[in-house]
């Protein structure tokens, strides 16, 4: 008898562990009918019930997880939720939020875009030395990563100052109502 995947047997004769069993020969006929191999290594423990066979070669029927209940609990932190985006407050929020980024991102996108049509369209200007082997194209990609830094340091800071106390009341307002303190009203 051949030895399995050029292993010997343990032994040296006899069957084969059913950990040894991996090379496909002597399926029985749960393998052939599809049926997952209870003693395959890659097999998921934690995975038992789906899709196992319930006994007497019966596939089990498929179970399929049911989503959230949909109780009056969910339904009332729904509403809340869309209370709460519907807010004046959190429409300044989102106002404030919008105010900075919009024009940050513009301007840093604008900077971006003129540093590559630069360094393609103008080599020459790029290529013109500042101090020493420092030429423009250097200070400009440099320039790219002070930037970057200030940019992140802006909007940081502007979050600080505008947004994150309102942001912060918002919070605790909704996590009041979900909870019902207050009696539903903030």
């Amino acid at each position: 008898m051949q030895p399995s995947k050029g292993r010997p047997h343990r032994d040296g004769a006899g069957q084969e562990s059913p950990v040894e069993r991996l090379d496909g020969v002597g399926h029985g006929p749960a393998e052939e009918a599809g049926h997952p191999r209870y003693d395959d290594p890659w097999y998921d423990a934690l995975a038992s019930g789906w899709g196992e066979s319930a006994g007497a070669g019966a596939p089990a029927p498929a179970v399929v997880p049911s989503a959230r209940g949909e109780g009056e609990a969910g339904v009332a932190a729904a509403d809340v939720y869309l209370e709460v985006q519907r807010s004046a407050a959190f429409q300044e929020v989102r106002r404030r939020y919008r105010r900075f980024v919009v024009p940050a991102s513009v301007a840093f996108f604008a900077w971006y875009v003129g540093y590559v049509v630069a360094a393609t369209a103008a080599p020459e200007l790029m290529a013109r030395p500042v101090v020493g082997a420092v030429n423009v194209a250097l200070l400009a990609g440099l320039g790219q990563f002070l930037t970057t830094f200030l940019f992140t340091w802006a909007y940081s800071r502007h979050a600080r100052l505008r947004r994150d106390r309102a942001a912060l009341d918002l919070r605790w307002d909704t996590q009041e109502l979900t909870r019902g303190v207050n009696g539903g009203v903030s």
